[in-house]
């Protein structure tokens, strides 16, 4: 790897530090560990904030103990891992292998000497909450101020979550009661969690009163997040005039809806509503002064988004039947939907559908559908598609190119995505720059240009 700039002068290291970060972010953490060999081949001291991108990186795909190996090599270089090192260690931990060998490795730390602070202990006790430990998270909670760390807002926020979802009232009353002071004093997250976990145990005026609180003593402002989870379950209980009451305060109170706000509304359309459902969000859209024909594209796109495909079709059959003309944009939310939800032949289906309406599908159609086939493994479905796409007329941009490359590179074929790579710019439809990004971020060997 050359480590000299065009002009020969060499990058300081905290441009190598930002590309390190870089290439973990991508995924390419391989190439990462290389660049810092390098970097301490050429004299720059790989510092912490190095090493914690790199560790991040390998935790994010998985590799907890190359991480942990990683670490201790470091460490044997005299590099002390910090507190967010730790964190990052611990939370891989738990998601990889369950919140037991997260303690473990802890305790481990400990002994070799390492200092966590209280962000690792939040860390276990999210783990312990997440699996249903919540008796567990308690005494670890209460242990805390032994071990030199006096629990914070967000770890109240943590326990007051689980509690309130089981319905374990009176202890998350308690509980409540406890954050006074610096560090602990309830924050909108805090209310959220009321707000949602009442909703959620069908007690919506209670939740209402919450927001009401919120409101009236001023400290915090309600935002769309404290709303939802309440329309969503008076659209569950089908009470229509309690949704519409609810969100007409909303808007009175300047808290814009948002694409949780249309999802909760969607729940309307699983109970067998779809028409009110629609009339609510059209109704949302006069009363935000908003056009339309924008304002349904955002509500289509926003429901595929959170895997509501299903209802989004729904609300697209009610917006033709008063005139609503789809684009490729609106096309494109569905497509992506579609394959989001693994319905990759339904998804095909949307392009036969667009044509016999008349509508020509565009190139960011076809490339919404060949990117959801690639990322679900059916790359050599995509190269079919691709070619009918040819065979029709419709022309590919570097874009369609860049995906096809990269699902050969996620069916395990990077000595044939290199080939490939390297065709297609000879052909010209691939710019250097987008073969070289492609080129660092998978580490395609032997080939150059």
């Amino acid at each position: 790897m050359e480590m000299m700039t065009s002009s020969g002068c060499n990058p300081d290291a905290a441009s190598y530090t930002f590309l390190v970060n870089h290439l973990c972010k991508r995924g390419n953490v391989g190439h990462a560990m290389q660049l810092v060999e390098k970097m301490e081949e050429f004299g720059y001291p790989t510092n912490t904030v190095t090493y914690n991108s790199l560790v991040r990186g390998l935790c994010m795909r998985g590799n907890l103990n190359q991480s942990l190996q990683l670490v201790d090599k470091l460490m044997q270089k005299g590099l002390v891992p910090n507190a967010f090192t730790y964190s990052i260690l611990l939370e891989a931990a738990y998601k990889e292998k369950g919140v037991n060998e997260a303690m473990r490795l802890l305790d481990n730390i400990i002994a070799k000497g390492g200092k966590p602070n209280l962000v690792s202990y939040n860390v276990l006790l999210t783990g312990l909450c997440k699996e249903g430990r919540v008796d567990e998270a308690i005494k670890l909670f209460r242990n805390m101020p032994s071990k030199g760390f006096t629990p914070n807002v967000v770890s109240h926020n943590i326990l007051l979550r689980s509690l309130c979802y089981e319905g374990r009232w009176k202890e998350a009353n308690d509980l409540l009661v406890g954050m006074v002071g610096e560090d602990r004093s309830p924050s909108i997250v805090t209310y959220n969690i009321l707000v949602g976990s009442l909703a959620f145990h069908g007690q919506t005026d209670r939740a209402l009163k919450v927001l009401d609180e919120m409101f009236a003593g001023g400290q915090f402002k309600p935002t769309a997040a404290s709303y939802n989870p309440i329309v969503a379950r008076l659209c569950k209980e089908r009470k229509v005039d309690a949704v519409v009451k609810c969100l007409d305060q909303m808007i009175y109170r300047q808290c814009n809806p948002n694409e949780g706000t249309y999802n909760a509304i969607a729940v309307l359309c699983e109970e067998g509503m779809v028409q009110e459902a629609f009339s609510i969000i059209q109704s949302l859209s006069k009363k935000q002064n908003s056009s339309t024909h924008e304002f349904f594209k955002s509500v289509i796109s926003s429901l595929c988004r959170k895997g509501n495909t299903h209802p989004a079709f729904q609300f697209l059959y009610e917006m033709t039947k008063r005139g609503f003309t789809p684009d490729s944009y609106t096309y494109s939310s569905l497509i992506r939907g579609l394959c989001m939800e693994g319905m990759l032949d339904e998804a095909m289906e949307v392009f036969s559908i667009m044509e016999e309406s008349g509508h020509r599908p565009d190139v960011d159609n076809f490339n919404a559908l060949v990117l959801g086939l690639c990322k679900s493994r059916r790359t050599y479905v995509a190269l079919e598609f691709f070619e009918m796409m040819i065979f029709k007329g419709y022309m590919p941009n570097e874009t369609t190119y860049t995906i096809i490359v990269e699902g050969i590179i996620y069916e395990e074929e990077k000595a044939l995505a290199a080939v490939v790579l390297k065709e297609l710019h000879l052909r010209q439809v691939m710019g250097r720059n987008t073969v070289e990004r492609l080129v660092m971020q998978y580490d395609l060997e032997g080939l150059s240009l």
